[in-house]
């Protein structure tokens, strides 16, 4: 805290000359407006992942648009816009957001000549995995796995995992074994990397597809930055087909839930905040689960909702639950707000609790007054202060739609939104395998996604799979199966709602979601029972049972 009250004073008068924030850090309009107010103002904004910014980016984060939108606002001096994974569609958009001109976007080659992209394909992953095995064995030196099992430490190998679960403890240890090694293997999900800089990585191995080219293209450009022959391994089989359309699949929720949730925002009156004027409120974590929309989507439907609809403006978010540890009195304290706060604390064993809505209610001290003296007795050590239960608090911009003529409209464009990502993620998964799969170089076809070509407009890397052998890589597909009326039945018979389609689809398809964690259906054997069907298939079969999807 006291190094966070540094950085702010010297935010304001001007001292500070590096910040970095999370773009989730602009909804802070307190934040907002102190980089407003920088003394000297602000020289440069520098964006690092700019791609996040396109809708057409394999990455995108509604947040990375109100970044624009900051850099505005601020009146940033200079704009620098950074990514290696940008087609052209997506540094137009990009250059738009940030109304660069034309003249000054700049393109270096993706291209990379050490980089050897090989491709294997097998009919399961047990089948492969003697074969990455032998290749470890012959391919020795650091190595990021993109993602595997535990048992490559049953062959001598030194390995380490790395993954979001992780306590980050445990990853900046991970991290610089990696940096320090010269032969450790990491079995990552695909955040390991981002900013490791080591430029003796020998291996980069996806022991499950890529969800897109540009996805594809970061993590193997993690490999041989020393410009030594590094290999990039990608292992096909047949399995991936299903783990290719859960990551399709999984995002989009049904329209009804889409609707229900729009109608919730659209009805919700405004209450008056003492920081804010008139403000929403809501909990996003309690609307996921009440209308089975996960988190990510969720956020991208209210940035929607703020930056193309502009009903509303994300602000400071609230706490709900503040719990504290007495340290030292603070009986000398007789202001306003530390009297409602001594009034209105309930203590339970060794903590105390306040309702801080309700003690402002019944108190001359205001809200935002009564947390600044909680934050104040933590600060100076009188308390140890814990808050939990995070509050979305949204200013209204306009009125919202009370017609259902307007709200309906409103519903039918997001979701219609929310359907063009599906496809594009299909669309995405699908050029990944067009390119490992098809009878070309794929260096040269790589390179062309991102507008750039090979060196002198070579036609051949010729050292790529394709250029090696001249064969074509066969996704080894299983015969479609007959549709199993039997497992079927068996989900209906367990699983007894009916008001949505896609709820059972992914139940029966193995896709997790909000509702199927709260209902805990994922340890059920019925759970996944047909993953080796069409989902939507299996949509079009549920939606006859249900009677509204």
């Amino acid at each position: 805290m006291e190094q966070y009250l540094a950085t702010v004073d010297q935010m304001r008068n001007g001292t500070l000359d590096l910040l970095y924030c999370a773009p989730e850090r602009l909804n802070n309009e307190g934040f907002v407006a102190s980089m407003a107010h920088v003394k000297g103002g602000v020289r440069l904004l520098a964006i690092d992942e700019a791609h996040c910014v396109s809708e057409w980016g394999h990455a995108f984060r509604p947040d990375y648009l109100k970044v624009a939108r900051f850099a505005k606002e601020i009146q940033a001096e200079r704009v620098l816009c950074l990514t290696a994974t940008a087609t052209s569609q997506v540094a137009e958009d990009v250059r738009k957001a940030f109304d660069i001109p034309a003249k000054n976007v700049f393109r270096t080659s993706t291209y990379r000549q050490n980089l050897r992209l090989q491709v294997s394909p097998f009919h399961t992953k047990k089948e492969s995995y003697p074969h990455l095995v032998s290749f470890l064995r012959a391919h020795p030196g650091p190595t990021i796995i993109y993602v595997t099992a535990e048992q490559l430490r049953a062959y001598k190998f030194e390995v380490r995992h790395f993954h979001a679960g992780l306590q980050t403890q445990e990853k900046m240890e991970t991290q610089d074994a990696f940096m320090a090694s010269e032969k450790l293997i990491i079995v990552a999900t695909i955040a390991f990397g981002m900013g490791i800089d080591k430029p003796d990585i020998r291996n980069a191995i996806h022991y499950d597809v890529p969800r897109s080219l540009e996805g594809y293209s970061q993590e193997i450009g993690r490999a041989g930055r020393d410009g030594k022959e590094s290999h990039c391994l990608l292992y096909l089989c047949a399995e991936d087909g299903h783990l290719r359309e859960s990551f399709a699949r999984g995002d989009l929720p049904s329209k009804k839930s889409v609707r229900a949730l729009l109608y919730e925002i659209f009805k919700e009156q405004p209450t008056l905040s003492d920081r804010a004027g008139s403000v929403l409120e809501f909990n996003l974590f309690q609307q996921t689960r009440d209308h089975d929309i996960r988190q990510t989507v969720l956020k991208n439907i209210y940035a929607q909702l703020e930056l193309r609809f502009g009903l509303l403006r994300e602000t400071t978010p609230n706490y709900t639950t503040y719990t504290y540890a007495p340290k030292k009195s603070t009986a000398h304290d007789k202001t306003s707000a530390a009297n409602a706060v001594r009034a209105h604390s309930v203590k339970k064993d060794t903590l105390t609790h306040i309702d801080v809505d309700k003690a402002a209610k019944a108190s001359r001290a205001s809200r935002t007054d009564i947390v600044s003296k909680l934050n104040e007795w933590h600060d100076r050590r009188f308390i140890e202060l814990k808050v939990s239960g995070v509050q979305n608090v949204f200013r209204p911009l306009k009125p919202m739609p009370k017609g259902k003529q307007e709200q309906d409209r409103i519903i039918d464009s997001l979701y219609a939104e929310l359907e063009a990502r599906e496809r594009q993620e299909l669309d995405h998964m699908d050029a990944v395998m067009a390119l490992m799969t098809g009878s070309a170089c794929s260096s040269r076809r790589l390179a062309e996604h991102f507008g750039d070509s090979l060196p002198d407009k070579k036609k051949e890397c010729g050292h790529c799979t394709w250029c090696e052998t001249r064969k074509t890589v066969i996704m080894m597909k299983p015969p479609k199966k007959p549709f199993n009326h039997k497992l079927f039945r068996a989900i209906l018979a367990a699983v007894p709602d009916r008001d949505d389609a896609r709820y059972l689809a992914r139940i029966a398809f193995g896709i997790y979601s909000p509702r199927v964690t709260k209902a805990k259906l994922g340890g059920k054997p019925f759970f996944a029972s047909m993953e080796d069907h069409s989902f939507m298939d299996l949509l079009g079969a549920f939606g006859k049972e249900c009677y509204e999807c």
